[in-house]
């Protein structure tokens, strides 16, 4: 079963969402595929990184309230063991960071370079937005530094980074993680493990039966 997922790697919920479906696919006896869709929460250009509990103070009502929230999914969070320091976190930009997805999904490492993303913005403090840090990122990863700040300094993937961005609005994805399940079931939100497990399996039999 091929699993598609739309997120954003500044999204909490999103880490959150990969994290539990890691955890159902541990109890789940089919064989699936993973894919990783861009989807960007916020496209607007950032030209000044700055603390991300500010950011979302203007946008929310407010640091306190911020604050607040990210005291509530730093909560949820630590139960599926991913530590998350808001306090660190900087307002990024997201397309660099996909276009990286992207050039690590050619050369098989989408999955550790996307864990390396999330653990940079939410734990590190590290700006996703600036290309030095993600050339650095994907060293850790395995990937070829040099290759991959040419890929980065070039214009070689923006047309199809743009393209499944807009894709994903046109299928109407609207709020992340959304899973689509056999390019037609979605479930959306970082869902409990066994809610996740048990889509998978009516899937499944949706499909055997189809």
């Amino acid at each position: 079963m091929e699993i598609e997922i739309y997120a954003d790697v500044v999204c909490p919920w999103c880490w959150i969402g990969k994290r539990r479906l890691e955890q159902a696919l541990q109890s789940y006896d089919g064989e699936v595929t993973v894919r990783y869709r861009p989807f960007q929460l916020d496209p607007t250009p950032v030209t000044e990184p700055k603390p991300l509990v500010e950011a979302m103070g203007a946008k929310f009502g407010g640091r306190e309230r911020a604050e607040a929230m990210f005291a509530q999914v730093s909560q949820v969070a630590a139960g599926v063991g991913l530590e998350m320091r808001f306090d660190r976190a900087v307002h990024s930009n997201t397309f660099e960071a996909h276009r990286l997805i992207r050039f690590a999904t050619e050369r098989g490492r989408a999955a550790e370079t996307i864990d390396a993303l999330y653990r940079a913005h939410f734990t590190d403090g590290i700006d996703v937005g600036s290309k030095d840090a993600l050339v650095k990122l994907a060293a850790e990863v395995g990937l070829d530094e040099a290759e991959t700040r040419e890929y980065l300094d070039s214009n070689v993937g923006r047309r199809e980074v743009a393209a499944d961005l807009a894709a994903a609005h046109q299928l109407g994805v609207t709020s992340v993680p959304t899973f689509v399940l056999a390019g037609k079931y979605a479930v959306t939100g970082a869902q409990e493990p066994a809610t996740l497990l048990a889509a998978l399996r009516e899937v499944e039999q949706r499909e055997s039966a189809a």
